[in-house]
């Protein structure tokens, strides 16, 4: 059986089945063991295997709706779901680290000749992550804050705690200010916005009247930066090493100066389809030794991954560096 086959001689199975269906097609922990001992065996689910919970179905909007997060981020005055789909991607994250440790201890007990289904070969770990416990480690601030404080965080707490902002400009764009505590960025601000004196008012002259009269803040920055455009909001800041940055969409991004310095955009080549169509995405973020990852794969369509597998090639061999 080709799949057998390919577990028999992997390194890492990953599967994010309900609890239980692995088990029923085959694919559950021990039977994949018996043929491959040193297998990292990642099992990711909505909230996890076991507990009252273990059978209910879970998509992104449970996920952050369980773990607290979502009750973050939902504006109380026109309640809809916002955002992108944050605990998808976090219950992914989650079990790569997982999956890189378990290797990582699986190389560092077991031989270093062979693979680790031979002899002197060491057991892989099963590495197990669902999506509630993702999301709600995640959300560690709020968690950290209700046991130390007592106190349970909303939408604007942790904008009005850091001082952030987003202010509209007089060509429409938007800017975000994140202010926190150094007097320094205060200062700066005041020079920015021409009025020096603000911040001698009691209302905005400390840290916590500051916090407390936010929204009147918000309301006089406003009205402030609606008169120059965003452009030269920036210029101003910039020079004054106030923490800005402008409020961009998603197409505004790869036009960014330091976007395109850093190469965050990058091409995947489809060699085996017709002219070698191109799909452009972001690269990773990670570079070592100061070599940035600008190869990306391009994902292979349904019918490359099999005849790749039929073939007994490897979809995913290794690349050279350089």
């Amino acid at each position: 059986m080709l799949f057998d086959k390919l577990v028999s001689e992997a390194d890492v199975y990953i599967q994010n089945f309900p609890p239980g269906v692995a088990e029923k097609l085959g694919a559950g922990e021990a039977r994949l063991r018996e043929s491959n001992p040193g297998l990292i065996y990642c099992a990711i689910s909505g909230f996890r295997a076991d507990g009252p919970a273990a059978a209910r179905p879970s998509y992104d909007t449970v996920a952050q709706a369980a773990s607290g997060f979502l009750k973050l981020l939902v504006n109380p005055t026109s309640p809809r779901v916002v955002g992108p789909a944050i605990a998808d991607a976090l219950t992914g994250f989650c079990p790569a680290y997982g999956v890189l440790g378990a290797l990582y201890e699986r190389e560092k007990r077991g031989s270093a000749k062979g693979h680790p289904t031979q002899q002197g070969g060491s057991r892989g770990r099963c590495v197990e992550v669902s999506m509630l416990e993702a999301m709600t480690h995640f959300n560690l601030d709020a968690g950290t804050h209700l046991f130390s404080e007592r106190e349970v965080m909303g939408p604007l707490s942790r904008p009005r705690v850091s001082q952030s902002y987003v202010l509209p400009c007089a060509d429409g764009k938007w800017i975000a200010l994140h202010m926190s505590s150094p007097s320094k960025c205060w200062t700066g601000l005041a020079q920015a916005i021409e009025k020096p004196d603000l911040f001698d008012d009691p209302r905005f002259a400390t840290r916590d009247a500051r916090i407390a009269n936010q929204q009147l803040l918000i309301e006089l920055l406003t009205g402030l930066f609606r008169g120059r455009e965003r452009a030269e909001w920036c210029r101003r800041l910039e020079a004054l090493d106030v923490p800005y940055a402008p409020m961009y969409a998603t197409n505004d991004v790869p036009e960014d100066p330091q976007a395109q310095h850093l190469q965050l955009f990058v091409d995947a080549v489809h060699p085996a389809h017709p002219q070698g169509s191109r799909r452009r995405t972001v690269r990773s973020p990670v570079s070592f030794d100061g070599e940035r990852a600008l190869e990306v794969s391009a994902p292979p369509l349904l019918v490359d991954h099999n005849n790749l597998l039929r073939s007994g090639a490897s979809a995913w061999a290794p690349r050279t560096p350089g």
